[in-house]
């Protein structure tokens, strides 16, 4: 197995967990390359590094004096890219130069880019903190990094439930439940991995994750279609008990078919009897 076929595949063994699902090929090149080795150890310190960070609440006047100083350093650049053609030429080449350095350093799978890049941009806000000026920060500021820091925790979450890893989506369900004010895009993912994912765990794991919006009608509706559709008896008691204890009665029907089916397991029919009765419903 050639080097970069193993390091396409690297995120993969890195975050298989339970699965497993990694190729043997790729252990057994790990074992023999030592650059290979050390670039799957670099990626594994990144990705276990990430579910580490704090939240942070930061002053950010350092890290934006920084950055317009960068950015005053690169408008005179600009402004000055016409004076001398060898400066340009010189220009160029140490461009070319860092683009190759950051193309073997930097991960080559999605999901450990976006990995990194979370780690580096709260990785930024910590070193603002240690280098904030006395002068109080404005509230605008603030808000306006914790904004930040609260759309790239989302874009991470929503990334992981998208993978093929059963382990990836799982911890991508998970992590949704720590988001401050996750927006409706998370949602619609918890809905549509508990309608949709193969895996057991990680629907009865959204399940859990879409109690804290059960005030919302599209997540009560979308229980009572997941209820209805449902074939894990694992699924079918958890969605039972998750519909029963919000009161809603739009599944009452769902629950009477289930009460009276004979081919569903004796704890689902069961539990469906058990919910009809807290509703005053006959099944």
């Amino acid at each position: 197995m050639e080097c970069e076929q193993v390091r396409r595949q690297l995120a993969d063994l890195l975050t298989s967990g339970a699965d497993g699902a990694d190729d043997p090929g790729v252990r057994e090149h790990l074992e023999h390359c030592a650059a290979c080795r050390e670039e799957a150890a670099s990626l594994e310190q990144v990705w276990s590094g990430l579910a580490r960070i704090p939240a942070a609440e930061p002053n950010s006047a350092a890290m934006r004096a920084r950055f317009a100083s960068m950015l005053e350093g690169y408008e005179h650049g600009r402004d000055g890219e016409h004076a001398s053609a060898l400066a340009r030429a010189e220009s160029r080449a140490r461009w070319d130069r860092f683009n190759g350095w950051l193309s073997r350093w930097w991960p080559r799978q999605p999901l450990v880019q976006v990995a990194a890049a979370a780690a580096l941009l709260v990785l930024g806000v910590a070193v603002g903190r240690a280098g904030r000026p006395p002068a109080a920060p404005a509230p605008d500021e603030i808000a306006s990094v914790r904004s930040e820091l609260r759309e790239m925790r989302q874009m991470v979450t929503l990334t992981l439930m998208q993978q093929q890893s059963a382990s990836d989506r799982l911890k991508g369900v998970t992590w949704s439940s720590t988001l401050e004010q996750p927006g409706n895009e998370v949602v619609s993912a918890l809905l549509d991995t508990l309608l949709h994912d193969p895996n057991v765990n990680v629907r009865l794991a959204s399940i859990d994750a879409l109690a804290r919006f059960a005030d919302q009608q599209q997540v009560r509706q979308g229980a009572v279609d997941a209820l209805q559709a449902a074939s894990s008896p694992m699924v079918q008691i958890a969605l039972i008990d998750f519909v029963v204890g919000l009161r809603e009665t739009r599944s009452i029907d769902t629950l009477k078919k289930l009460a009276a089916d004979p081919s569903l397991n004796d704890m689902v029919r069961a539990r469906a009897s058990q919910g009809l009765d807290r509703f005053g419903a006959k099944s």
